[in-house]
C-alpha cells in the first residue's frame, strides 16, 4: 500500500467533523490494507499505527530540529508503507560516532522520496502532531466496522494486547473469537485506565455515584509494574518489568521500584501507580527531576506509590469492582507504597482532603468509582481528576499554518513570557493549539496576519509580540528546549486579552517560580 493512500485518508478525516464520515473513510482504507497484507505483509498493522498517529518505532532520534530543513519533495507518489517503516527502522538503529550526520542523511533520503503532502504528513507523524480527531479511539471504531466485529471486542483486545495494532490482525483474520483469545498476560503491558476531568470534588463525587475513593494525584511518572517467577521458578529472583503510560520499558531506570516489588509477598502481580522523587522534607521534587532521573545522579531515590492491582497470583482482577481491587492492594502493598486515599461521600470531607494534598505539594486528586472495573485504555466517568487550574498571561511570538481541517487558518501559537531584564524582549516557554474554536481560529488568523513580522519561515509565521493570550496549564517543568529552562505542561487557550498590553504579560520569573 502506498503512503499516499494513508495521507489522503488522514487528510480527508481531518477535514470533516462527522465522526461517522471519519469512521467510514478509515474503515475503507483498513479494508484495502487488509487485502494488501493478506499474504502476511505489514500493511494492515502499519496503516493502523500511522492512522493512530504513531510510528512502529518508539524512538527514532528525530525531532523538529532534524526536520527543519528538508530536501525538495518528489513530484509523484511512490513510497510504500513498508518502505517508510524500513526507513524509520534504519534511522532508529543509528548510533555512535557520526550518528547525527548518518541520521540526517537517512531522513533526507526518506523525505526526498516523498511528495510535498507526504512530507508534511510524515513530519507531523514523527513529531506527534497528526490531528484528525480521536486518533486511536477512532481507528478502533474503523477496525470494528471494517472487520465486522463488535467495537467492545476490539477495545478490550487492544487494551489487553497493549495497542490497537496488537488486535487488528486478530479482528480481520479470526473475528470476535480471535479477539476474545487476547487476554491479560503478566509481562505484557496493558493500556492504562485514564481519568476524565471535573472542576470540583463535589462534581467528581456526583459523577461516580456519590461515594468514591479520593486518591492523591501525584505529579510523577505513571508506571505499570509486572512481576512473575524467574527462570528458576518461585524460589529464584523474580522477573520485574516497569513500563510508562505509553508502555515504554524503563525497568533499568527504576531499580528502587524493582526492589520494592520484588520484596512483596507474591508470586505474580500487575500493579498500577506512580513514582516520584522526594525532597528531604518529603515534598515532591519538580516533575522533570523525576522524569529525567537527575535525582538519581544527585543520590536522591525515587519512591513508588501504587493505587491499583490488575492481577494477583494467577487471578485477573481487571474486571473486578474497584473496592475488591482496593482490598487486594491494601493486603499486599505496605502503606508507605500506597497512594494516600480517602473513601467518602461527603464533599466537605473530600475538599478538606484536597486541601491537605495541595498543601503537601501534590497536584490534585482523582475520584474513583469503587464499583467500576479497570477500564484499560479508556477515559470515562469511573475515574475523575480534579486539579487547580493555573493561568498565565503570555505573548504570542509566532503562529504555525494549520493542516488538515485547519488548513487555511493560522493555528498552533508560540508563547513567550516577558523578560524583565530586557524591555520588549520575551522568552519562549511553549506552544499550543488546544482550546481553539473555529471562531477563535478565524479571529487569530486575521489578527496574526496583521501582526506578521517578515516572510514566513516555512510553515511558521513570526509576529510582532503584541497580542496577549490567557493560557490555562497544569504546571511547568524543566526543559532544555527553551532558553528560560522551563516549558508549560498541557497548555490551552482560555481567551485573548485585548485589555492587556505585552508589557503587562507575566514574566519568565513568574513562570520559573511555578516549578515549586
Amino acid at each position: 500500500m502506498l503512503l499516499a493512500d494513508v495521507v489522503a485518508t488522514s487528510t480527508a478525516v481531518a477535514a470533516t467533523r462527522s465522526r461517522k464520515a471519519k469512521t467510514v473513510a478509515l474503515a475503507d482504507l483498513l479494508g484495502r490494507a487488509a487485502a494488501a497484507s493478506a499474504g502476511g505483509g505489514p500493511d494492515l498493522e502499519l496503516a493502523v499505527s500511522y492512522l493512530g498517529g504513531s510510528l512502529r518505532q518508539r524512538r527514532t532520534g528525530v525531532g523538529w530540529r532534524g526536520l527543519s530543513s528538508l530536501p525538495p519533495p518528489a513530484a509523484t507518489s511512490s513510497l510504500t508503507l513498508r518502505e517508510v517503516d524500513d526507513a524509520f527502522e534504519r534511522i532508529s538503529l543509528v548510533s555512535g560516532a557520526g550518528s547525527q550526520a548518518a541520521r540526517g542523511a537517512a531522513v533526507a533520503e526518506l523525505f526526498g522520496a516523498a511528495t510535498a503532502d507526504e512530507q508534511r504528513w510524515l513530519r507531523n507523524l514523527v513529531t506527534g502532531e497528526v490531528r484528525q480527531g480521536a486518533l486511536d479511539a477512532l481507528v478502533q471504531e474503523a477496525v470494528a466496522q471494517a472487520a465486522e466485529v463488535p467495537l467492545a471486542a476490539v477495545r478490550r483486545a487492544a487494551m489487553l494486547g497493549g495497542s490497537t495494532v496488537a488486535a487488528v490482525r486478530a479482528a480481520f483474520n479470526g473475528g470476535e473469537a480471535a479477539l476474545a483469545e487476547i487476554g491479560l498476560e503478566v509481562g505484557r503491558p496493558v493500556l492504562p485506565m485514564l481519568a476524565s476531568s471535573a472542576t470540583s470534588v463535589a462534581e467528581a463525587l456526583a459523577k461516580v455515584g456519590g461515594e468514591g475513593a479520593v486518591d492523591t494525584k501525584l505529579d510523577g511518572i505513571r508506571v505499570q509494574v509486572h512481576r512473575w517467577p524467574g527462570a528458576d521458578g518461585a524460589d529464584g529472583e523474580a522477573e520485574v518489568l516497569v513500563v510508562t503510560r505509553s508502555l515504554d520499558d524503563i525497568t533499568a531506570r527504576l531499580p528502587e521500584v524493582v526492589e520494592v516489588v520484588r520484596a512483596l509477598p507474591v508470586t505474580s502481580v500487575v500493579l498500577d501507580g506512580e513514582v516520584l522523587a522526594l525532597a528531604d522534607d518529603g515534598r515532591p521534587r519538580p516533575f522533570q527531576e523525576t522524569a529525567s532521573r537527575t535525582a538519581m545522579g544527585e543520590g536522591v531515590r525515587v519512591t513508588p506509590y501504587f493505587f491499583d492491582v490488575l492481577h494477583l497470583d494467577g487471578r485477573d482482577l481487571i474486571d473486578s469492582p474497584g473496592h475488591e481491587r482496593a482490598a487486594a492492594l491494601e493486603a499486599l502493598v505496605p502503606a508507605e507504597h500506597r497512594v494516600p486515599r480517602l473513601v467518602t461521600s461527603d464533599p466537605e470531607a473530600a475538599e478538606a482532603f484536597v486541601a491537605e494534598v495541595l498543601a503537601a505539594g501534590h497536584e490534585g486528586v482523582v475520584v474513583k468509582d469503587l464499583a467500576a472495573p479497570y477500564a484499560a485504555g479508556r477515559r470515562g466517568a469511573a475515574w475523575v481528576k480534579v486539579k487547580p487550574v493555573h493561568t498565565l498571561d503570555l505573548v504570542v511570538l509566532a503562529v504555525e499554518r494549520g493542516s488538515g481541517r485547519r488548513r487555511g487558518w493560522l493555528s498552533n501559537i508560540h508563547l513567550g513570557a516577558r523578560d524583565p531584564e530586557r524591555p520588549g524582549a520575551f522568552v519562549m516557554v511553549g506552544k499550543t493549539f488546544k482550546g481553539m474554536t473555529d471562531e477563535v481560529l478565524a479571529w487569530q488568523t486575521e489578527r496574526f496576519t496583521e501582526l506578521a513580522d517578515g516572510p514566513a519561515d516555512g510553515y511558521v509565521v513570526r509576529v510582532r509580540p503584541e497580542q496577549v493570550v490567557e493560557i490555562a496549564l497544569d504546571g511547568v517543568q524543566r526543559s532544555p528546549r527553551y532558553p528560560g529552562g522551563v516549558a508549560l505542561r498541557f497548555a490551552r487557550v482560555v481567551r485573548y486579552r485585548d485589555d492587556k498590553t505585552a508589557a503587562e504579560a507575566d514574566t519568565i520569573d513568574v513562570v520559573q517560580a511555578m516549578l515549586g
